[in-house]
């Protein structure tokens, strides 16, 4: 005979050998293909965007999620013969918000080429004769040399 105990939000529950040998009564019900708390993918069949995809790892709920939505429903329902050509402006202002939130948003291929860039800036105050000649040199002289 099993007994059942509850702690907090837990239901433990604890069968016999004799449980385990009887078959098991529980009824699996079918999945309801209609029911929008179903995991669906990114395109529902009416062919809207289901926000709650797992796929789009929190984007849509994040501080940039408007900005997400906004860039990512233009594409999507973009028209153009190049898909998503006018959705530019969308784009930007969503990686403008990106970029606010480092910590949320990591730029995981840019992080190694930013980091020497950054270390550059604090720099260039005090040298900043000696870095812009140099920067400039080598540009005058490939572009002379072409």
């Amino acid at each position: 005979m099993s007994s059942v105990r509850e702690e907090g939000k837990d239901k433990i529950i604890f069968v016999t050998k004799e449980d385990h040998e009887a078959p098991s009564s529980a009824e699996l019900v079918e999945e309801d293909p209609n029911d929008p708390y179903e995991e669906q993918g990114l395109i529902l069949p009416s062919g809207e965007i289901n926000w709650n995809c797992p796929c789009l790892g929190g984007m849509a709920s994040g501080p940039c999620g408007t900005e997400f939505k906004d860039a990512f429903s233009c594409f999507h329902y973009s028209k153009e013969e190049v898909k998503g050509s006018e959705c530019l402006e969308q784009f930007r202002t969503m990686q403008e918000c990106l970029q606010l939130y480092p910590e949320l948003y990591p730029q995981e291929d840019d992080s190694s080429s930013s980091q020497p860039s950054q270390d550059a800036a604090p720099a260039e105050p005090s040298g900043a004769s000696e870095q812009n000649s140099d920067t400039t040199a080598p540009n005058t002289q490939s572009s002379e040399e072409s």
